[in-house]
């Protein structure tokens, strides 16, 4: 039995767990193993609760009870952005660690935004639609109505690693920018030629509105309807955050009454939406199905993150990256890193 032992659920949910090679990479040397426990919390609970010294989250919510059991648990490691399938809370009262990946699939959630934000703007779907159905002639016509995408407003709520991939790729379109994030150095902001402004201010003078709230407890619904009743009647939302942030029947209102123009949205509050979800029929709005983040290197850059994190905690030291950065100098952790590593749920 190996001296750092990591438990993952398995079972319906979780993809096959192969022998964890990319995984392992960065544990290769170290007396470390990861074993599949059932994916259920009581059966996770009996297989891991008193020993697991690491959990590698995934294929299940880890509840209060499940954190609550783990009775010598290290780290909570996951091998995505958002944490909310973790109750960080329960977790920091443990004084367990939690890691994510904040910053592996920056570049591709960033151009998937970009993506959103051009094709909703020209028109992209409903343009194509007019070429398939032989009415060519209609296509110029209801550009003619929209104005250049120069000298127009985006607005970003949160300002995070991705909103400020995304204000890079939207600097050279000639978009003035703007964002809210009470939890960011204003400096930051305009560092990056974005100016401060309040959450209402956003809703109100965007032109674009691009969402990227994490999904954590003060972060649902978010956005309701006052917000939306704000918004330019010719402004676009787009959203690849998370679902929840919004509450997506006072967006649905909003886009069928005429508050904002069109929405580009990567995420829904329920997903797989409904088949009756009235945004699936909504000519105003173009779908992804949560692919932002998608891409060639999408599991081995999250898997081989994963691997790190592990081999770092089991070897006594900080992880690189933690939601609940608080907790950490409490632990036996030793802090390693020569420079802060940008730590926190909205790094």
């Amino acid at each position: 039995m190996a001296s750092f032992r990591i438990f993952t659920p398995a079972g319906p949910g979780v993809p096959p767990g192969g022998d964890y090679a990319l995984e392992k990479e960065a544990l290769a040397g170290l007396d470390a193993e990861i074993v599949e426990a059932p994916s259920d919390p009581a059966g996770f609970i009996a297989a891991a609760g008193r020993e697991a010294d690491a959990v590698y989250a995934r294929g299940m919510r880890f509840t209060a009870e499940v954190i609550n059991a783990l009775e010598k648990c290290r780290v909570i490691t996951l091998g995505s952005v958002g944490v909310d399938s973790v109750d960080v809370k329960a977790a920091t009262a443990r004084g367990m660690p939690v890691t994510n990946v904040p910053d592996t699939f920056i570049e591709e959630v960033a151009d998937h935004a970009m993506m959103l934000l051009l094709a909703s703007f020209r028109r992209c779907i409903e343009q194509d639609r007019m070429v398939r159905e032989h009415r060519w002639r209609e296509g110029r016509p209801a550009l003619l109505k929209i104005p250049r995408l120069m000298g127009q407003t985006l607005g970003f709520i949160s300002f995070g690693r991705v909103a400020r991939a995304v204000a890079r790729r939207a600097k050279p379109f000639g978009l003035h920018m703007i964002a809210y994030d009470p939890f960011l150095d204003e400096t930051q902001m305009i560092e990056q030629g974005v100016m401060p402004a309040t959450l209402d201010e956003v809703m109100a003078r965007s032109d674009f509105v691009s969402m990227h709230a994490p999904a954590r407890p003060e972060c649902n619904h978010m956005l309701t309807e006052r917000h939306f009743r704000l918004m330019k009647p010719s402004a676009i939302f787009i959203n690849t955050g998370r679902g929840p942030t919004v509450d997506e029947a006072a967006l649905i209102k909003a886009l069928q009454e005429g508050w904002l123009a069109y929405a580009g949205l990567d995420v829904l509050e329920v997903e797989p939406p409904s088949h009756n979800n009235p945004l699936l029929s909504m000519e105003n709005v173009i779908l992804s199905a949560h692919t932002a983040s998608a891409s060639a290197r999408f599991d081995e850059g999250r898997k081989r993150r994963v691997g790190q994190e592990l081999a770092l905690v089991a070897q006594g030291k900080w992880p690189m990256s933690c939601v609940n950065p608080a907790v950490l100098q409490d632990t036996k952790l030793q802090r390693w890193q020569p420079v802060g590593m940008g730590r926190g749920p909205n790094s």
